[in-house]
Parts: structure tokens; C-alpha cells; sequence
């Protein structure tokens, strides 16, 4: 009975011993992949945006995809600078980041391109009585805005290369909306808006009272990117399931562009240097990261 033991020992050892030499060749055979996005709802409105998408993936991969629902945005970026997310939904500058850092490939876009005006009162005065025209004109003047690393307001940031120059920052909250309510009740002089709220939200009776100081170039919309522990085979089946007209995906169509019913082929041309407007503007994050490569 001894040496039946000590073989069934043996033998049982060896088997661990393949699985944990298993999981050190491999450490993604046994784990999930991670879908994620910035935490801009709640757990329950996130689950049911990026839920089905989730189960999508789950079943053209034969591997599970878990959606992760971030705490908040310090933990979003905590864990975005750590590459812990290996299927991610955000913004072009997030994108640009991730391919620069740690070799993400983006794999689709949503349609269309985000741009974003800065406007004020066309009778507004800012620092010491000066007329406000221009970004430059904005020294210590209150702006409203989504806080950063929203894109709204980095790319506004990124105009000012001395911070003694900057702008007050009000930071709203409730989106676009929220933040052409917090300027219509006096919270600040000026607003950071997307071009497309403005121009379909803002009333043209109050469009007559205010006018454009800043106007930024488009840039590519918010789109997917995939880590490197993605395969190229699953890379292309994740491609595939994005751009083709699915139940799936939605949820984020409805969201962000609803005219839509798809989203759109897209590769490391589309996201150029955009990590710039996190790395190298004030009120930026990961600075000097990039130098660790």
C-alpha cells in the first residue's frame, strides 16, 4: 500500500508541476480578458452598455470576456497605466496613449470626429478689463469644463505652454449640458463645449449673445484598442465583430453616435500623437512614462 501511495503522490506532483508550468508559458489560458471604459455611469448603466458586447466577444473567441467596470477615474487611469485592461472603449487621446506605452492595436472607431470650441459672453471682460478674443485672453478667468483627462478640456490646456497663463478651471459635472448650465448661471466667464453641442443644444437666441474664441482641430472619435496578450487571430475576429451591424454594440452607437449602426475600420493612423495631450500639458498624467520604454 506504501509504494501505491508514493506512485499516486509521484504522479499527482507531476501534474501540478505541468500546470504551473502551463500557466507560466501561458498565464492567459486560464484567465479572463478584461473589457473596459471611463467610469462616466453607473455600474448597473454600465453592465448594460458594454454587458452584451461582452457576451459577444466571449462567444466568437471561445475565451471569456468580462466587462470591468472602473471605481472612478483615479482608478481608470491606475489601472490603464498598469496595462491591466486588455479590451478598452475610450477617447482618442487614451488610444494614442496605449499604442505609444504598451503596443495596444486599435481595432475599430466609432463614426465621425470630436472637436471642441471654447465660447463666452460677447460682452464679458476678462483679467484686468481686458476683452476676451482668444485662449490667451483667458488668465486667471474662470472656464467651465469636464475635468480633466477629459479631452474637452486638455485640448484646451494643451494651447498654454506657461502655466502662469492658465485659465481657472471649473470643473461640471452632468456632461455638456452640465457644463453649459454651470456657465448660463455665472459659475464662470467662459465654457468648453463640443462643437456639435453648441451648434444642435444651445439655442440660436442665446447663440446671438455669445461668441467663439477657440475653435480645435477635429480629431479621430473614441474607438477600441486590444492589448498585446490579444492574438492577431483574435484581434481579427474583434474587428470583425465591431464593424459589422450588431446587437451588441448598440448600446454605444445609441450613446455616442446615433445615427450610426456600426462602427468603423481603424489603425494607428487615426491616433497619431494625441498621447501628447496627456503627457505634456498641465493637469496631464503620465509624464516622463513614455521615457520607460
Amino acid at each position: 500500500m506504501a509504494g501505491v501511495g508514493q506512485s499516486f503522490n509521484r504522479k499527482f506532483c507531476r501534474v501540478l508541476a505541468s500546470v504551473f508550468l502551463l500557466l507560466c508559458l501561458n498565464p492567459q489560458a486560464f484567465a479572463e480578458f478584461l473589457l473596459t471604459a471611463p467610469p462616466r455611469e453607473s455600474v448597473a448603466d454600465g453592465l448594460k452598455q458594454y454587458g452584451p458586447l461582452a457576451e459577444k466577444l466571449t462567444e466568437i473567441l471561445g475565451e471569456k470576456v468580462v466587462y470591468q467596470q472602473p471605481k472612478g477615474w483615479l482608478f481608470y487611469q491606475r489601472d490603464m497605466r498598469a496595462d491591466k485592461f486588455d479590451i478598452v472603449f475610450d477617447g482618442p487621446h487614451f488610444i494614442s496613449w496605449r499604442i505609444k506605452r504598451f503596443g495596444h492595436t486599435p481595432v475599430a472607431k466609432l463614426p465621425g470626429t470630436l472637436g471642441f470650441i471654447v465660447i463666452t459672453a460677447k460682452d464679458v471682460s476678462g483679467h484686468n478689463g481686458r476683452e476676451i478674443n482668444a485662449v490667451n485672453d483667458l488668465k486667471n478667468v474662470t472656464v467651465c469644463s469636464i475635468a480633466p483627462p477629459n479631452l474637452s478640456s486638455l485640448t484646451v490646456l494643451s494651447e498654454y505652454k506657461d502655466p502662469v497663463s492658465l485659465p481657472v478651471m471649473v470643473n461640471a459635472k452632468g456632461g455638456m449640458k452640465g457644463v453649459y448650465s454651470a456657465f448660463k448661471e455665472g459659475r464662470c466667464k467662459a465654457a468648453i463645449l463640443r462643437d456639435k453641442f453648441y451648434a444642435k443644444k444651445v439655442p440660436e437666441e442665446e447663440r446671438e449673445n455669445l461668441k467663439i474664441i477657440f475653435k480645435s482641430a477635429p480629431v479621430a472619435n473614441q474607438g477600441v484598442t486590444v492589448s498585446r496578450r490579444i492574438s492577431e487571430e483574435q484581434r481579427i475576429l474583434i474587428t470583425a465583430a465591431l464593424t459589422e451591424v450588431s446587437e451588441s454594440t448598440m448600446p454605444t452607437l445609441k450613446r455616442f453616435t446615433p445615427r450610426a449602426d456600426k462602427m468603423l475600420y481603424t489603425d494607428n493612423t487615426d491616433y497619431g500623437n494625441y498621447y501628447r495631450l496627456l503627457t505634456d500639458v498641465v493637469y496631464g498624467w503620465g509624464i516622463g512614462e513614455l521615457s520607460k520604454q
